[in-house]
Parts: structure tokens; C-alpha cells; sequence
């Protein structure tokens, strides 16, 4: 009588290429601020910060929509909730610090940005990955937070008043965020 002996494959080839892809969508940060930039101009005042906030969201949101590979619906509903989300978010979160770049007035508009932008993603992400969503806009606000104090620590211009950090953030906010498509790309195929 033979045995047949089943070998569990560890799904690290997935996972790493799924990173991979979200690492890529950093990009979308500072292609993202220097299309605002150039569009708006800098963050100086409520209106600026709205106006930049949707063009940056909408950058952000379109190659983060690409790096979790969502389909055309999921993409459309990633890139408005990402760019109305950083367009509040901004706006408030700007207005509340003066409009100041130092590190404390940025730190405390990463947070609220963050937090606004995960707000308005969790809708999008709810049918995906349901209550887990409303964890998703507290952690956003700390890494958003992170984002800003790394830029302004490794001495990025922030006094140019720019949308969003800077590439040193964009990538370790990239960075913690991958837990994001990891988590899509797991619960798409448990279900």
C-alpha cells in the first residue's frame, strides 16, 4: 500500500509580489504633490489645501488602485474616496495648525489627514474586508503622522507648504500600509 504525502506550499510568493506591486504605488505621493504644486500651488490657505488635497488624493488613489490590482468599480470608488478624503482631510488639518510646517503643526496634520483619508477609504473597503475597515483610518492617522515627521526630520523643504510628504515618507508609509492589499489579496481567496 503507498502513501500519498500532501506538502503545504508556503503562499510567500503571493504575499511578495503583492508587495511588491503596493511598494511601486509609493510613486503616487509625489507625483501626486508635484501635479498639485503645479496646479494649485502651495498649501496657504483653505481653498489651496481643498483643491490640492483632490488632485494629490486622486494621484494617490489611482496608483494605489492599480497596486491592489481592484477591478474598474473598486478602482473608481478608491480614487474618489481617496482624493475627497485627502481634500477634507487637508483642508481641515491645514487650517487647524495655521497653516505651519513645523514639525508638531505637520505631525498634527499627517494625523488628521490620515485619519480623514482612512475614513473616507473605509467605505470603499468595507464590502471587502468588513469591520476590519473601521481600524483602517486610526491606523492611517499614525502613519500618516510618521509620513510628515520623516520628512521633516531628513530635511525636505516642508516650508514650500506642499500637500504631502515627501519620498522618504511616501515610502514608509507605502511600506506600513502593504498590510492593506496583503489582508485584500488574503480574504479574496478564503472566500
Amino acid at each position: 500500500m503507498s502513501q500519498t504525502t500532501t506538502t503545504t506550499v508556503p503562499r510567500t510568493r503571493p504575499t511578495t509580489r503583492t508587495m511588491a506591486r503596493w511598494m511601486v504605488s509609493f510613486a503616487g505621493f509625489p507625483l501626486g504633490g508635484y501635479l498639485a504644486m503645479l496646479l494649485v500651488g502651495p498649501v496657504d490657505s483653505t481653498a489651496r489645501a481643498i483643491a490640492g488635497g483632490l488632485v494629490t488624493g486622486a494621484v494617490l488613489g489611482a496608483i494605489q488602485s492599480w497596486g491592489m490590482r481592484a477591478d474598474l468599480r473598486q478602482a473608481m470608488a478608491w480614487v474618489v474616496t481617496t482624493a475627497v478624503g485627502l481634500s477634507v482631510g487637508l483642508a481641515v488639518g491645514a487650517t487647524v495648525v495655521d497653516f505651519g510646517t513645523s514639525l508638531g503643526d505637520l505631525a498634527v496634520q499627517g494625523a488628521i489627514s490620515g485619519l480623514a483619508v482612512g475614513a473616507a477609504q473605509a467605505f470603499s473597503l468595507f464590502p471587502r474586508i468588513g469591520t476590519t475597515a473601521f481600524a483602517w483610518p486610526v491606523y492611517l492617522a499614525a502613519v500618516w503622522t510618521a509620513g510628515w515627521v520623516i520628512t521633516t526630520s531628513v530635511g525636505v523643504q516642508v516650508e514650500d507648504q506642499f500637500t504631502v510628504f515627501g519620498a522618504a515618507g511616501a515610502v514608509t508609509v507605502t511600506l506600513l500600509t502593504s498590510v492593506l492589499p496583503v489582508l485584500l489579496v488574503h480574504r479574496q481567496h478564503h472566500q
